[in-house]
């Protein structure tokens, strides 16, 4: 948002914006590419659980709330967990990821409600098949959803049901501790995130052509700068999460459903890595939960975040529910990689749905950040100026 922003610290994390700027301007496109691969781009979820919180009607009456699946046979079979679960990662050391299966919702591990493929609920969905962007899901339903996470998750600090801070707000939120900050901040990040999406691609109901829609951006991003701050730090757990996988990522032995994926699988991860490895942490995960009452602020991080999971069942649009469910899985994965594992390797146990929503979920962000440089910022004199970007 300017020249002096660049030279900003990014409030929180290790790095100043043009530094992340720089980092998703090389890794945005092996992301995109990445999750155009069969591995990626194949996801099984259970979208007819229900809500649990209050009477949701998912009878979405927009054709662009649909949600298009595919048959389990398009899936290739040692792409599903069943077969994965088949092989033995116990003597794969520091080498590979172990695969955890369990009865429950969650393990204490996780920081969200887990997506399970083992199970028969659930339909695979082609992801480049359900691209996210606007469907028309607005009104109550969908305000009922974010009043949920900021009113009542947020530990809380937000009372006003919105992602707009008052400076009672701002106050309260300024006298908290980190943790509960980091936690509002994530949320407001993948908000902003998700309007930045829905805005970018928006469609004319009238004409049916699809554009790039101004007066929403601003309306939801472009006039907050704290709102562009938050992506920046949602951007940079994520980066911090798949940095800390890396050397994993990059001798994990890739499994394809597609021939000649593999190979590219593992060239696109290989360049990912080099990226993630070129530049210092911009994101320090040993300041949190470092106290001597972490272990209680940790267990409500925790309960907060999968309460937020369970909250997706209530989205009324399924294609909505589709994309809040993977991606919030995506975070919670990216905190459970950098809060339950600690630097042990053969400790680290993710599902192949966990490593779907991690990526995909930080190519959403990744693209966010990329779509906003894209917009003119409203300077409030009725003009348009330079982009919102931070650089």
């Amino acid at each position: 948002m300017g020249k002096s922003a660049s030279r900003a610290g990014l409030h929180h994390a290790c790095c100043e914006y043009s530094d992340v700027n720089h980092i998703n301007d090389q890794i945005s496109p092996l992301l995109q590419d990445l999750v155009q691969t069969s591995f990626f781009r194949y996801y099984k979820v259970n979208l007819e659980k229900g809500c649990p919180f209050w009477k949701e009607d998912h009878r979405c009456s927009s054709i662009d709330c649909a949600v298009a699946t595919v048959d389990e046979s398009e899936v290739a079979e040692h792409l599903k967990t069943v077969a994965i679960s088949k092989v033995d990662f116990s003597t794969a050391g520091d080498n590979g990821f172990g695969l955890f299966h369990s009865d429950c919702e969650f393990s204490e591990n996780d920081f969200c409600v887990v997506e399970d493929e083992v199970h028969s609920e659930g339909v695979y969905v082609n992801l480049l098949l359900n691209p996210e962007r606007f469907t028309g899901y607005a009104g109550e339903s969908a305000a009922r959803i974010w009043n949920a996470l900021y009113k009542e998750n947020c530990f809380p600090l937000d009372d006003s049901g919105s992602h707009q801070l008052t400076s009672d707000h701002q106050r309260a939120l300024d006298n908290t501790c980190t943790e509960k900050r980091v936690f509002y901040r994530l949320i407001s990040g993948l908000h902003t995130s998700i309007s930045t999406h829905i805005c970018d691609k928006y469609l004319d109901r009238k004409t049916g052509i699809w554009y790039r829609n101004l007066d929403c951006f601003l309306d939801r991003v472009g006039r907050f700068p704290e709102r562009v701050e938050n992506l920046y730090f949602t951007y940079v757990v994520l980066l911090r999460a798949v940095t800390k996988l890396s050397p994993y990522l990059k001798t994990y032995s890739w499994c394809a459903g597609v021939e000649g994926d593999k190979g590219k699988i593992k060239s696109l991860v290989r360049d990912i890595v080099k990226v993630t490895k070129s530049c210092p942490p911009a994101f320090d995960e040993k300041q949190l939960f470092a106290d001597s009452s972490s272990d209680v602020i940790k267990e409500e991080f925790k309960m907060h975040f999968r309460n937020i999971s369970r909250i997706m069942d209530c989205v009324g649009c399924e294609k909505c529910r589709l994309w809040g469910k993977l991606q919030i899985s995506g975070l919670g994965t990216a905190l459970k990689i950098l809060f339950s594992f600690g630097n042990k390797a053969s400790s680290y146990q993710l599902t192949r749905s966990e490593l779907v929503a991690l990526i995909n979920g930080f190519t959403r962000v990744s693209n966010s950040m990329s779509a906003i440089a894209r917009f003119p910022r409203h300077d409030g004199t009725g003009n348009a100026g330079d982009s919102p970007r931070f650089d």
